[in-house]
């Protein structure tokens, strides 16, 4: 790949990123045998950024171990400091060291503020946040700053100029090229001398994944050979005001794809018929989207345990792929996932109301009101009885009943 510079501290980074939020699990805790070999083939294949952040579960401890010997000096490594549990100045400091220990490493070289929109960044600046930032530069243990944006196009400009960022990251592909910075916030924060760190290039796996048929075939017509989560990537790499894009891969494959796409991809290589067919597929999806969710989890956990990123992720597939009639693989994929009959019930009808994922949501979200649509759409009258009989009595039942019959 080659590599991207950052105007404002000089470094040379890879434009493909490795985004450690999404590492592969095994009951509920990170593999480390298949992550560490994941992380260890990007680096080995150019990749030389790695994000991560201190909400991420045990990502910090778990890069702090792996990343040691040849390795570590190898990438570069980029973390946060969680603005949301931020209540006075000393916070800061404490959360960092610690963040410190976990990576193993004396100095961080890239420390964002996580989730950032005008509100938070007001709060912070109460609690003496530029003060903290330069002492932690003046000591080192940071060596460049900026923040995760989560807020409006209108408020990014005004953040940029609150302080002598050096870069800053971004939600940014085709689907939501306006709903956060937007084209012209990333060109401004360029002209600055940042970088430009893009998360969700993919929407979650949204623009990667299986699409509308009409949007698929809105692809296949221009390039057969491309998959989507290639136009969407390239769609993001063509914009030369981009430095490094951060994908969540939790597979060799989904790797060795992205790594050769960014080696294809340079700035504004794309043709005029390439972007126009990006667009007409977007088009496609905007009329069929019907939550306008990355499935990215910062509004959980739920206090009622409900799984609002699953919720919405399964609604949306009901209209994106027309799923229909009483018994589809939507309903089917709702009473299994979320409704309890596979894992513990997590459906969006056990929402109270508290409104606690409200303010937690990058892309603001009414996730009540979203969650009971979503409930409107698949719980019917005695939903919370059912489910559970057919899970314990039902299907043990029928299970034993093919088992006697087969006999």
């Amino acid at each position: 790949m080659k590599n991207r510079l950052i105007k404002k501290t000089g470094d040379e980074v890879s434009p493909l990123g490795f985004g450690a939020m999404r590492l592969p699990l095994k009951k509920g805790k990170i593999d480390r045998k298949l992550a560490t070999k994941q992380v260890y083939h990007a680096i080995d294949n150019g990749v030389n950024f790695i994000d991560t952040a201190y909400l991420y579960g045990d990502s910090e401890k778990f890069l702090g171990e792996i990343l040691q010997g040849k390795y570590k000096d190898k990438v570069k490594i980029c973390t946060k400091l969680p603005s949301i549990i931020v209540r006075k100045y000393e916070d800061m400091g404490r959360i960092l060291d610690e963040q410190l220990e976990r990576l193993q490493r004396d100095s961080i070289d890239y420390y964002l503020i996580h989730s950032v929109d005008f509100k938070t960044m007001n709060r912070l600046l109460k609690r003496d946040l530029i003060k903290f930032l330069n002492e932690s530069k003046k000591s080192g243990k940071i060596k460049h700053v900026g923040f995760s944006y989560h807020g409006s196009k209108e408020e990014f400009e005004l953040l940029l100029d609150v302080y002598d960022w050096d870069v800053v990251m971004v939600q940014y592909n085709y689907f939501d090229e306006y709903i956060q910075a937007s084209s012209e916030g990333i060109e401004y924060a360029a002209l600055k001398g940042m970088g430009v760190f893009v998360m969700e290039p993919l929407k979650g796996g949204i623009l990667a994944d299986k699409m509308p048929e009409d949007a698929e075939e809105i692809f296949r017509k221009e390039n057969p050979n491309k998959t989507n989560a290639n136009w969407a990537l390239e769609w993001v790499l063509n914009n030369r005001n981009v430095t490094c894009v951060f994908s969540g891969m939790n597979s060799i494959e989904q790797i060795d794809e992205n790594i050769a796409i960014a080696n294809e991809v340079t700035p504004l290589s794309m043709s005029f018929n390439d972007l126009e067919t990006v667009e007409l597929v977007k088009r496609v999806m905007n009329n069929k989207l019907k939550i306008n969710c990355s499935t990215c989890g910062y509004c959980m956990p739920c206090p009622r345990e409900v799984n609002i990123p699953e919720c919405m992720k399964i609604y949306n597939e009901k209209y994106l792929f027309n799923h229909e009639g009483l018994v589809n693989p939507s309903v089917i994929n709702y009473y299994q996932y979320v409704g309890g009959i596979l894992n513990k019930a997590s459906n969006a009808g056990r929402c109270n109301g508290c409104g606690k994922c409200l303010r937690k949501c990058p892309q603001k979200l009414d996730i009540i009101s979203e969650l009971s649509k979503v409930k409107k759409e698949f719980e019917f009258p005695g939903f919370s009885i059912i489910l559970p009989f057919a899970k314990f009595i039902g299907i043990p039942l029928y299970n034993l009943f093919l088992k006697i019959t087969n006999h």
